[in-house]
């Protein structure tokens, strides 16, 4: 295993080629590190712009030696990595982080929960089956409705459904492929917030500003940063975030997404054991982003400081919306990132735009 902290020149290995994996590579070589992106694309947003690229699949036992032959240390840009890869990893000398155990929690909705609730960090009221007959049951004991969801995959409103009445549970637990599933009761929430934190290797944690979310159709819109909570709010969430990051013995940034319910309370939507969408304010809100503070945890060095120095109103670019670069680019408030991705689907994140405003 490698000796911390890694010294600038070293290789940061990152599994997935996506956007976050390509601010993770550029926030890297501003460090002085370079990357090494493992993607089965060879034209991946990250590939674009690491160091090495190495085309071949998560679990190709090849292509993980090479990026081990290459990485001083590993991370990932989404939580969907086989378990199996980094134990392949660990088991050829190479540091992961985060680690497995946090992997393993956030692929997992059930375990997820279980987790959280026995970190004393709240969620809403969950059952689970693997059935349809068990679906139709728990649903029968929670009532609706309710929110199901497949327990392992899905992302951006992908593998959940709505279940409206009791009678269409074990409907519902077929169309969602006859999957193990997670049902959890509806929250009455007043507004979705996200935490940004970080763990360094030495135990030291960083915690970023709020920030308010708003989704459609499953997938975040908008970010509006720092958010403006109550300090009782954000003493709450820095507690939830301690919680968690110390029950995982996480290194690295994790993004924990939060429901502020009416009665003022917090519960833990979601974790996300990695850089987040609803951080990429931070690139032009603070002095330290969410990619440079997650690449100073990996590599051991110390974190940098969180205070916001604008609020960012932060929109993801979907699908043709990209096509509005020029318009964007000579806003004198705004501040675009692309993502080199060359096909703009609907509903794809093309790139984002931080409009600044005054704290």
């Amino acid at each position: 295993m490698p000796q911390f902290p890694l010294p600038p020149g070293s290789t940061l290995g990152i599994l997935g080629g996506g956007q976050l994996g390509r601010m993770l590579a550029l926030a890297a070589a501003r460090l002085g590190f370079e990357t090494a992106v493992l993607e089965r694309d060879a034209d991946s947003p990250a590939g674009q712009v690491a160091t090495h690229t190495i085309v071949g699949g998560y679990d190709d036992p090849a292509a993980l030696e090479a990026l081990a032959r290459l990485a001083r240390v590993v991370t990932y840009e989404f939580e969907n990595v086989p378990a199996a890869s980094v134990l392949k990893l660990q088991a050829l000398g190479v540091d992961v982080a985060p680690g497995a155990e946090a992997l393993s929690v956030a692929q997992d909705r059930v375990a997820e929960k279980q987790f959280l609730n026995a970190s004393g960090a709240p969620t809403v009221a969950f059952a689970f089956a693997d059935s349809a007959a068990g679906a139709a049951a728990a649903a029968a004991t929670m009532g609706a409705p309710l929110l199901m969801k497949t327990r392992r995959e899905g992302y951006d409103g992908k593998g959940q459904r709505w279940v409206e009445h009791v009678a269409d549970a074990a409907g519902a637990f077929e169309a969602l492929g006859g999957r193990p599933v997670i049902l959890e009761a509806p929250a009455d929430f007043v507004r979705e917030l996200s935490v940004i934190a970080a763990r360094g290797r030495d135990g030291a944690t960083a915690v970023y500003p709020l920030a308010e979310n708003h989704h459609e159709h499953g997938i975040l819109r908008r970010s509006l940063a720092p958010a403006l909570v109550m300090p009782h709010i954000a003493f709450e969430a820095e507690k939830i975030s301690a919680r968690v990051l110390q029950g995982l013995n996480y290194v690295g940034v994790i993004g924990i997404e939060l429901f502020e319910m009416r009665d003022g309370r917090l519960l833990v939507n979601e974790i996300a054991p990695r850089v987040h969408n609803s951080g990429h304010w931070t690139q032009d809100g603070c002095s330290v982003d969410q990619f440079e503070q997650h690449v100073r945890a990996v590599a051991g060095w110390p974190l940098g400081p969180t205070q916001p120095h604008a609020r960012i109103e932060m929109l993801n670019l979907l699908g043709d919306e990209v096509d509005q670069w020029a318009k964007l680019a000579a806003e004198p408030d705004s501040r675009l990132h692309l993502y080199g991705k060359r096909d703009a689907k609907p509903g794809r994140k093309m790139g984002h735009v931080n409009k600044l405003r005054a704290l």
